[in-house]
């Protein structure tokens, strides 16, 4: 198992933007998007096996989102204890999506290899976001 955090506001993965370079349609990442997915990647090297991972793999995910700042005092206190959750946009796909894409070659060799993912939505005065990998037995 492997498990690391991802200190920081939780950036979800925009939609890619497109551009033509000599008649030729190239399409990119934002570079909010792709500097998300370096720093990713930075947080996880240490966590990282010698070499990728071939195996069917389950991701858990928990991504905290920052207090915003008009919630009251009991607010506050109810979406630290996970009792008030976000659910508004981004949605927890975009979440991932970014995640794993930063992952690929790293911790496995691609994201194909994610038979099972989970991704949950907190609020927190301590934003970040936990990431556990699993290999699943055949």
């Amino acid at each position: 198992m492997i498990e690391f955090t991802i200190m920081g506001d939780p950036v979800a993965q925009a939609r890619p933007r497109a551009t033509t370079i000599n008649g030729r349609v190239r399409m990119y990442d934002t570079s909010k998007s792709r500097n998300y997915k370096e720093y990713i990647r930075l947080a996880a090297r240490r966590y990282a096996p010698h070499e990728p991972l071939e195996c069917a793999i389950r991701m858990t995910v928990k991504v905290y989102r920052p207090m915003l700042k008009n919630f009251s005092k009991k607010r506050r206190g109810q979406a630290e204890a996970g009792l008030y959750r976000p659910i508004t946009k981004p949605d927890t796909s975009n979440y991932l999506k970014g995640i794993e894409d930063a992952l690929n070659d790293l911790i496995y060799k691609d994201d194909s290899q994610i038979v099972s993912s989970k991704v949950e939505k907190f609020y927190s005065e301590n934003p970040r976001v936990e990431v556990r990998i699993e290999e699943v037995e055949s």
